[in-house]
């Protein structure tokens, strides 16, 4: 082993900078980073430029430039999946951040078995999504389901509801609920962290100045929570704008196609319609929008207050 100094001089010796040096190191992570994420991004691109339509092999791959996104734009079914998207990122991402922010306030709180309770707040987010979904599309069967079960007992209902598959308000609140049972711990971690960080000089010289908790909560708790509440966002709007398995387990579009997300219409697009030129082109888009959210969140991390 080498110390720094030594190690410096032995790059010196080499005629190369630390600059040099950095950029060597970093080499074999960017093309890596480049073969498993630029590589297959560039050729969807590539692809959603084309024809292909791999039941029709006779009609070769021939360029159409931008008229898949033409056509995607001009079908209902695309800007419905484009709707149903935007409304159920909207919803998840909302009331996780109020339930997440609830629950980060009360473990960041000192009480008897706190890290017991932490720790279990997490195992929703610790369990793997497909089998999260698989569990409450079990609790949601209209035969067996747990859920009915409860509620047929406590005659709150007095038969049986399918969840999943009667209705489009159904479906959305069952899948709300999903979503928010799996995904707000991870919310509460993050807000929990930027809570830790806020010191507790400023509290406690907003009560000698007489401010209530609410104002403290308001004008101190809050402002300093700023970045750490636009990473919780940043993270929660792109994975639930891009989120498949979740829906295809649970209704896979339906009832009809009242709960078919952009990801869900891509998937069909490629695998069961095999339209690969529009399902590539469905999936730039989804690109594109993520990439557009996250510019406006790291914008928004980057100014000064």
């Amino acid at each position: 082993m080498f110390s720094r100094t030594e190690a410096l001089n032995r790059i010196k010796q080499q005629g190369l900078s630390q600059r040099q040096l950095g950029y060597i190191l970093v080499t074999p992570a960017l093309l890596l980073v480049g073969f498993v994420s630029v590589y297959p991004f560039l050729t969807t691109i590539w692809y959603s430029l084309h024809k292909i339509r791999l039941n029709l092999p006779a009609e070769g791959r021939p360029f159409v430039g931008l008229q898949n996104y033409v056509t995607l734009f001009q079908s209902g079914r695309f800007r419905h999946s484009l709707l149903i998207t935007s409304l159920f990122s909207s919803a998840w991402v909302a009331v996780e951040f109020v339930f997440g922010l609830c629950i980060a306030l009360v473990l960041n709180r000192r009480f008897r078995g706190r890290a017991l309770v932490r720790a279990s707040v997490l195992v929703p987010w610790a369990m793997a999504l497909v089998i999260t979904a698989l569990l409450w599309q079990w609790m949601f069967n209209p035969v067996f389901g747990l859920l009915n079960a409860i509620l047929m007992a406590l005659k709150v209902i007095k038969e049986p509801i399918n969840w999943l598959g009667t209705t489009a308000f159904s479906a959305y609140l069952s899948v709300l609920v999903v979503d928010v049972w799996r995904n707000t711990p991870f919310v509460a971690l993050i807000l929990l962290a930027g809570l830790q960080g806020i010191p507790g000089t400023l509290y406690e010289a907003a009560r000698i100045d007489g401010a209530s908790r609410v104002g403290c909560f308001v004008h101190i708790t809050m402002p300093q929570l700023k970045h750490a509440i636009l990473v919780a966002l940043l993270f929660r709007s792109i994975d639930a704008f891009r989120s498949f398995d979740l829906l295809y387990v649970l209704t896979q579009g339906g009832p009809g196609r009242s709960t078919e997300i952009a990801s869900l219409f891509a998937y069909k697009t490629l695998f069961q319609y095999l339209d690969f030129g529009k399902g590539s082109a469905a999936t730039v888009i989804m690109a594109l929008v993520t990439t557009a959210l996250s510019i406006v969140y790291v914008t928004s991390l980057s100014s000064k207050d």
